[in-house]
Formats: structure tokens, C-alpha cells, sequence
């Protein structure tokens, strides 16, 4: 009989390491599929929830904001892309690469839950930011990329122009920050175990066989 687990992926669309980690942590759960029955949920998390809506380059913001060299972030770029390769993901990132302010995403991926397809959305999202330096800000990226992933792309249209949800995500993302949450990814496993950034396959994997030791022993 499997053992359920409950983990809460606090994360951010804008964010190359939550990719990474999202790809480990799945690898991680393929191989103790035998052995466990994994609900995963997406929590929101903003990286700049100040961003303006036009964006700013990649670069120029990651050298501001961490106070690091234009050498240092092609250097950290070359790391995030082979990174991306072992979970067989591309980062594509150009020179006009931009960060973009990922609140509607988020409202979206809330909906999506409902529906059942928040996930796949998810990876959807990652894809066109960071592969495909498409807008994910823009509500008729957004609505299309819904519909990518079987979503009805008027209802997308509907949730984001009617501002549905935006309380839902601010509160969500209020508690996290209560919590004690400050950077992502943050991996939180049934409620008792985190565990932050994009970490390797047998990171996860080894929390994972802890937590359920512990299930089983109680």
C-alpha cells in the first residue's frame, strides 16, 4: 500500500531554480513511485512583486538586485543552464530576456488547480518564460497557454480580466512569508519538512524516505 504524501511547492514562474527543483523533485518521486501516492500543489511566491508591467531585462536586474557583475551573471546563467539540461529542460536566455511581474500567473495557476490542471500549467508557464522569452504577464499568452494544456482559454480570459482570485493569491502568499519563507523554491512535505532551493535528485529523495520512517514509526 502506498503511503499519501502532501507536498507544497512554494514557488515562482520567474524563478530558474524552481525549475530545477521541480524537475529533481519529480525524478525523485518516479523513482519511489512504488512506495508513495504524491499530491503536489503549487503556493504562490513573488521574487519582485513590485515589478513594473513592462518588465526589466534579465540581466540588468539580476545585477542590480544582487549586486553582482556582468560577468558573474553569465557565469551564473551558464550554471542555470546546465542545471536545466540535467532535468531535460532549456533555458534559453538572450539578451532580451526579460523578468516580468508574475501575479496574474499566479491568480491563473490557482484557477488551474481547481480545474485539475494546475501542474501541467506550471511547467507550461517555466516553458514559455524561460524557453520561449514570451510574455507571461500578458493575458492572451496566458489564456493561450491555458488552452495548451486542455484549459478553456475564455474561461483563462475571464478569470484574468476580472481580477478573480487576487485576494485568494495575496493571502496565500502572505502566510508563506509568516512562515518563514523568503526565497524559493521551498519544498514542503507533509506539513513538517522543507526544504529550499533547487536541491538534487537524492535530496528530496532522502527527505522523502525520512518523512515516511517517521509516518511509519508513529
Amino acid at each position: 500500500m502506498k503511503t499519501p504524501l502532501d507536498i507544497q511547492f512554494v514557488s515562482d514562474v520567474m524563478c530558474p531554480w524552481c525549475v530545477v527543483g521541480l524537475g529533481n523533485l519529480n525524478q525523485a518521486l518516479a523513482e519511489l513511485s512504488d512506495t508513495v501516492d504524491a499530491s503536489l500543489t503549487f503556493q504562490p511566491f513573488e521574487l519582485n512583486p513590485d515589478m513594473q508591467a513592462e518588465g526589466q531585462n534579465f540581466s540588468e536586474h539580476i545585477t542590480e538586485k544582487y549586486g553582482i557583475s556582468q560577468e558573474q551573471s553569465e557565469q551564473n546563467r551558464a550554471m542555470i543552464q546546465a542545471r536545466g539540461k540535467d532535468v531535460g529542460f532549456d533555458f534559453n536566455f538572450t539578451d532580451d530576456s526579460r523578468m516580468r511581474n508574475s501575479f496574474d500567473a499566479h491568480r491563473l495557476l490557482h484557477w488551474a488547480q481547481q480545474e485539475g490542471k494546475q501542474a501541467e500549467l506550471k511547467m507550461a508557464m517555466f516553458k514559455a518564460h524561460f524557453t520561449h522569452n514570451q510574455d507571461v504577464s500578458d493575458f492572451t499568452v496566458l489564456a493561450n497557454l491555458a488552452s495548451s494544456v486542455n484549459l478553456d482559454p475564455a474561461a483563462a480570459k475571464g478569470v484574468l480580466e476580472n481580477n478573480h482570485f487576487a485576494d485568494e493569491v495575496r493571502q496565500q502568499e502572505s502566510l508563506w512569508k509568516q512562515n518563514g519563507i523568503t526565497s524559493v523554491p521551498t519544498i514542503i512535505i507533509n506539513n513538517a519538512y522543507a526544504i529550499s532551493g533547487g536541491q538534487p535528485a537524492e535530496v528530496f529523495k532522502q527527505a522523502i524516505e525520512e518523512v515516511l520512517e517517521k509516518t511509519a514509526n508513529q
